[in-house]
Formats: structure tokens, C-alpha cells, sequence
């Protein structure tokens, strides 16, 4: 996603209102897309950003202008990574107290100086004219929620789906056989369209997931072909089966090789060589 340029605020729908996070990069794109919901007063707020100078200013403006309002109602998170909580408490500051509901994950939630109301897989939060359900969809992170926004049947998919790319699967708070079965989860959903947390939306959503599914069951295919070749290390694996990737992109990359490994350890299809002097060395 790296230059993509879309417009710092987008109406998407009749009850969504896109309010870019002003922090763009290789990872985020145009940067997190935070979501006004619903009409009324005090339309729900959908992820906050990483909390950049310039982002309440904007809200701000979309508020006024596409809602006819001057503050946001209840924040929703997707999960705890900080381009997504990180505005949190700036938008508390500002506005007052208000509920911050997310899927509750303790030891990282405390990073962040906002009090967390619990939301678990199956809740529903409602607003003007909306109804969200949120889906415990692990894999990309332990707490992250995608939300289906009922009336339109569209999906808010944060960090598993994106609107360009792939999503990286962390080492750390990722899981990768979490994450295929979240995708085989949102397959048996009707949704219309992907509203993902960053780049543009995506029309066909059936497709994009099955696409996203795809796409990891043929990487595990090409790591454990790399390690039939000799291949060794995640260092080498990255090198065969990214090698037309950007090389400053190769670290992440490796973040979702060494995930594929541990599942397919997990499951004994793969064996580790660990060792104090060098890095982990594989074997099929």
C-alpha cells in the first residue's frame, strides 16, 4: 500500500463516514481508516487512529459536516494494536467520557490510558440506525474483533482483510492456524462489501476472503517446498518464496513465515532446530 493516496475523509454509505488516521506508511496505507456510524447526535466511532496531531481537527470537521453533530458517541476498537487504539484517549480528552468497547486483552490494554468496556464475540452495539454484531476473528492479533454492520451486511474486517495487500500475522499475539480459521469464519457470512481498516473498500467480499484464504494455504505450500530444497531459516525462506517483494518489506514477511512454521510444527508436519548460537533452523 505504500503511496496509495485516498482523501482524509470518504462517505462510503449512507451510515458510514470514513475519517482517515493521518498516519500513512508501507503498513497503513493512506493510514487507519476510522468510521463514523449511524446518524443522530452521537454517531458510534469505529477505531481512532494512532492519535496524530491533525486527526481531532478532522474528526472534528467530519462530524460537522457529514453528520451535522459536534462529538462522537461510543468507540468500538478492533484491536489493541496502536494505529487503532492509539487515538483512544485523545478522543476521550476531547469529547468527555464514553464508552471504549473492544474484546478484552489485560496486559496490552493497560498500554493505553482509556478504561475498557468488555466486548465479546456475538455482542451487539447499536447506534442511530445501525446495529453491529462483533466477531471474535483472532490470528492477526488475540483480541481483534471484526464488526457486520447488519442493515447493509457489510463487513468491517480492521486488520484481517485489507484494501490492498495481505495482513501480516505476527509472531508475537498472532496465529496463524487462528487465522485461517477466522477466514473460513467469515466465508459463511453474507456480506455485500469489506470495509477494511485501511486502503479503499472491497465490492466483492465473498472473493476477497476466499482470495485471502488462497493466498496463505499457497505460501504454507511454498515454505514447506522451500524446506524441501535445503532451506533452513526464516531468513532463507523469506529470500525463495518473497523474492519479489521489497526487501524492507522482508522483516514483516518474516513475521508471517515464522507463523505458517509454528502451525505446521503444531501440527508435526515440521520440525525446529533451536539454538543459542544462530537462529531457529528448520526441518519438513
Amino acid at each position: 500500500m505504500q503511496g496509495m493516496k485516498l482523501p482524509d475523509t470518504e462517505r462510503w454509505s449512507e451510515r458510514a463516514v470514513v475519517v482517515r488516521g493521518l498516519n500513512p506508511g508501507p503498513f497503513t496505507g493512506p493510514g487507519t481508516n476510522t468510521f463514523l456510524l449511524g446518524g443522530g447526535d452521537r454517531p458510534l466511532l469505529l477505531d481512532t487512529g494512532a492519535g496524530k496531531a491533525g486527526y481531532l481537527p478532522l474528526l472534528e470537521k467530519a462530524l460537522a459536516r457529514e453528520c451535522g453533530t459536534d462529538a462522537p458517541g461510543d468507540i468500538v476498537l478492533t484491536h489493541v494494536h496502536a494505529d487503532h487504539i492509539g487515538g483512544a484517549p485523545d478522543v476521550v480528552e476531547r469529547f468527555g467520557p464514553r464508552r471504549v468497547l473492544k474484546f478484552p486483552w489485560p496486559e496490552r490494554d493497560r498500554h493505553f490510558d482509556v478504561e475498557i468496556t468488555p466486548l465479546v464475540d456475538g455482542e451487539v452495539v447499536r447506534g442511530d440506525g445501525v446495529t453491529l454484531r462483533a466477531l471474535h476473528t483472532p490470528g492477526h492479533a488475540a483480541d481483534h474483533l471484526c464488526y457486520y454492520l447488519e442493515e447493509d451486511k457489510v463487513l468491517f474486517t480492521g486488520d484481517v482483510i485489507l484494501g490492498a495487500g495481505t495482513s501480516v500475522i505476527p509472531t508475537e499475539g498472532g496465529d496463524m492456524a487462528l487465522y485461517l480459521r477466522t477466514l473460513e469464519r467469515l466465508l459463511e457470512l453474507d456480506v455485500a462489501c469489506i470495509y477494511p481498516a485501511h486502503g479503499p473498500r472491497i465490492p466483492a467480499a465473498r472473493a476477497k476472503i476466499r482470495e485471502y484464504l488462497d493466498h496463505r494455504l499457497q505460501r504454507e505450500r511454498q515454505i514447506l517446498a522451500a524446506l524441501d530444497s535445503g532451506l533452513r531459516t526464516v531468513e532463507a525462506i523469506v529470500a525463495r518464496v518473497y523474492a519479489e517483494t521489497p526487501e524492507f518489506l522482508h522483516h514483516a514477511a518474516g513475521q508471517s513465515v515464522r507463523s505458517h512454521l509454528i502451525k505446521l510444527e503444531r501440527e508435526g508436519r515440521v520440525a525446529r532446530d533451536s539454538s543459542a548460537d544462530g537462529p531457529d533452523r528448520w526441518t519438513a
